[in-house]
This record gives C-alpha cells, sequence and structure tokens, in this order.
C-alpha cells in the first residue's frame, strides 16, 4: 500500500494559471464544440488518451460512456484506458492521440515542435480544435485527481508535496462560484415575496 496519494493533481498556481488559459481559450471550445471538423467520437479518443495519462477515474467514466455512446468500439476504449495503445488506430487518429499523450506527460508543456507536427498534420483550425479538447480534459482531470486527493486526505493518506487549504480551496471554489447566481436567484425571489 502506498503511503501518499499519488496522481497528478493542481497546486493553487497551477489552478490559477489553467483557469485563466481556459477562459482565454473558451471560443476555441466552443468553435470546437461547434466546427465540426473533429467528430465526437474522435474527440472522446482523444480526451480518453489524456485521461489514461492522467487517471481520473471520474473522467474515465464519464468518458467511456460517452465514448461508448458516440459509437467508440470497446477495443479501441480497452487501447486507450487500460494498455494505451495507440498501435490499433489509423494515423490520421493516431497523430492527436500520441499528442495528448505527450502533452499529459509533460504537464501541459508540450514541446513546441510537437505543436507544430500537429498544425502541419491537421492544419491550424482541426489543431486548435484538439488543443481546446486536451484543454478541456486536463482540467477536468486534474480537478478531479484533485477531489479524489482530498478524500484521500481525510482516509489519511495526503498527497505527496500537497496542501489542504490548496485541496479546499481548488475542490470549494468552482461549486461556490456555481452556487452564487443560485443564491442570487433565491435572495431575489425572497425580496419579491416580501
Amino acid at each position: 500500500m502506498t503511503d501518499s496519494f499519488n496522481k497528478r493533481t493542481f497546486t493553487l498556481a497551477h489552478f490559477t494559471r489553467t483557469l485563466r488559459d481556459i477562459f482565454s481559450h473558451m471560443d476555441d471550445l466552443r468553435g470546437a464544440t461547434r466546427g465540426g471538423r473533429i467528430d465526437h467520437a474522435f474527440a472522446e479518443k482523444i480526451m480518453l488518451a489524456v485521461t489514461q495519462v492522467n487517471g481520473c477515474r471520474w473522467c474515465s467514466y464519464g468518458h467511456s460512456k460517452a465514448a461508448l455512446a458516440a459509437g467508440v468500439s470497446p477495443a479501441e476504449l480497452q487501447a486507450l484506458l487500460q494498455q494505451g495503445d495507440l498501435s490499433g488506430f489509423p494515423e490520421r487518429e493516431a497523430v492527436a492521440l500520441t499528442f495528448a499523450q505527450h502533452y499529459a506527460e509533460s504537464a501541459d508543456q508540450p514541446d513546441p515542435a510537437a505543436v507544430q507536427r500537429l498544425v502541419a498534420y491537421y492544419g491550424p483550425l482541426a489543431a486548435r480544435d484538439i488543443l481546446a479538447y486536451i484543454r478541456m480534459i486536463t482540467f477536468g482531470n486534474l480537478y478531479g485527481n484533485t477531489f479524489d486527493a482530498l478524500l484521500s486526505r481525510l482516509r489519511g493518506v495526503p498527497a505527496r508535496d500537497r496542501r489542504l487549504l490548496d485541496e479546499l480551496v481548488i475542490v470549494l471554489l468552482p461549486v461556490a462560484i456555481l452556487a452564487l447566481p443560485l443564491l442570487a436567484v433565491v435572495g431575489l425571489a425572497a425580496a419579491l415575496r416580501r
């Protein structure tokens, strides 16, 4: 048994930097989902390639279901998640899937030459879409892993070199932000009833 939680998680500084990056590329994500350059099944494969490296159980479960619903075969799903083996994928997918694994393995700091190869292979718009899916799932993976790190800490197995305060802020801040509009509506409704 391990003496610390050992999956990749957010630090507060990395969480803040990633949030800024996500918000600055929000139009890219909208464009990716509406552009039709990357079909739904391929997008799910890309996200599963990242998830396999980061090991987020929440994303693995949710995106496995979504991938199967989008037409990804059980054999492809197994190759992506359990083995990380891309040898059975056609080149038109394997290039992006390999890049997705590299992005995750490099802790969101891909080699600029790898980014250039992605752009050269797919073109700038499809490459931007692929990066949008990778950014989104990376955020989800690290958020899920940070949540699991907090749960692990509560069971007495903390993540090495991580602080409880960071884990609490990272896990609770998005919940608080999402709850604010709901609280405002409830408060407004109560004020109007008076």
